[in-house]
């Protein structure tokens, strides 16, 4: 048997499944989801999805997706829903129902205890002349020639078809309610795409408590000691609470070089005058690109507010540390 051959087969028959099922959708089926998006939108309603077995699953997936969206959404087990949690079902509510024949007993046996009008009733069904397609005001037809299993038998196609419409009613639901990358973070603030678009620069600096700063006079000594007793990578060099410089350890390995006597020389001379800062709410996302930019690369980074007041610094190694990387910024 060739093993390669019938991984690629099994990837072929369900992207024809996916084709397939593409070429069937109306437009009259994506105005009625439209219309419903709209209406849960307006009124607070949550999107129930319902299946059971291997549709159970899909069913799950779909009602995260829904949920990561801002769409609130839960999976509801018809089995369940009858022994009391029927209760988390409003008149405000939308249902999906996915099934592969169209005729499981458990979800024809809680329609009737729905109180939800026709049109606000989702049928993902591989048969839409089916009992469940026919108590449903929307079908989406998720019909198949045959599974990718080789007997015909376990859900592979038929659920993966499943879960592509439940995909695809999402981006619907996305594009129409204008979900922007931004309202997409709010419910991912742990996640890396969260991060990138809601962490800002002051969750993750040094604060300026803990580090060294010295004023423009001090000497090189005083830089030194400073650097020693607060190691961060870099000492400030204020002028009241205002940024006018900056000493790091090239600058001293560069003015011994210069002179054995640069212990007793002022920072003043020795500092790098405006350097490279960033403001604190700065997305910590674009702070890795200014840090990581080839033409110079810099490790860790002075943090000023818009009156050049300094707030801290900023170290490539929080960034590293609260998970983003340098894939990210390209």
């Amino acid at each position: 048997m060739d093993h390669k051959n019938l991984l690629a087969q099994v990837l072929k028959t369900e992207a024809d499944a996916l084709n397939k099922a593409a070429e069937r959708l109306t437009d009259e089926t994506a105005s009625a989801l439209v219309g419903v998006f709209e209406l849960l939108a307006s009124t607070g309603g949550s999107l129930i999805i319902s299946g059971v077995g291997k549709s159970g699953h899909i069913a799950a997936k779909i009602a995260a997706t829904f949920s990561s969206l801002g769409l609130p959404s839960f999976f509801l087990h018809p089995t369940e829903a009858m022994h009391g949690d029927l209760g988390r079902v409003t008149t405000r509510d939308a249902l999906v129902l996915i099934s592969k024949s169209g005729t499981t007993e458990e979800l024809l046996n809680l329609l009737p205890f729905l109180s939800l009008p026709k049109e606000r009733l989702i049928a993902i069904v591989g048969k839409v002349h089916s009992p469940i397609a026919e108590k449903s005001g929307i079908i989406l037809d998720a019909s198949v020639d045959k599974e990718a299993c080789i007997n015909d038998l376990a859900p592979t196609t038929s659920t993966t078809l499943a879960l592509a419409l439940g995909d695809a009613m999402a981006v619907l639901y996305e594009n129409v309610l204008g979900v922007s990358k931004e309202k997409f973070a709010v419910n991912h603030p742990a996640g890396l795409l969260g991060k990138s678009l809601s962490l800002t620069v002051d969750r993750l600096l040094t604060s300026k408590s803990d580090c060294p700063a010295i004023a423009e006079d001090a000497t090189l000594q005083d830089a030194i000691l400073a650097m020693t007793q607060k190691p961060v990578g870099m000492c400030a060099v204020l002028k009241g609470e205002t940024l006018v410089g900056i000493m790091v350890e090239g600058d001293i390995r560069r003015a011994f070089a210069k002179s054995k006597d640069a212990i007793q020389m002022k920072v003043s001379e020795l500092m790098t005058r405006n350097p490279i800062s960033i403001e604190p709410d700065l997305l910590a996302f674009e702070a890795l690109k200014i840090m990581e930019n080839p033409s110079r690369l810099i490790s860790v980074v002075p943090v000023v507010d818009k009156s050049g007041t300094f707030r801290g610094v900023l170290r490539l190694h929080d960034l590293f540390k609260a998970g983003f990387n340098s894939s990210m910024k390209r």
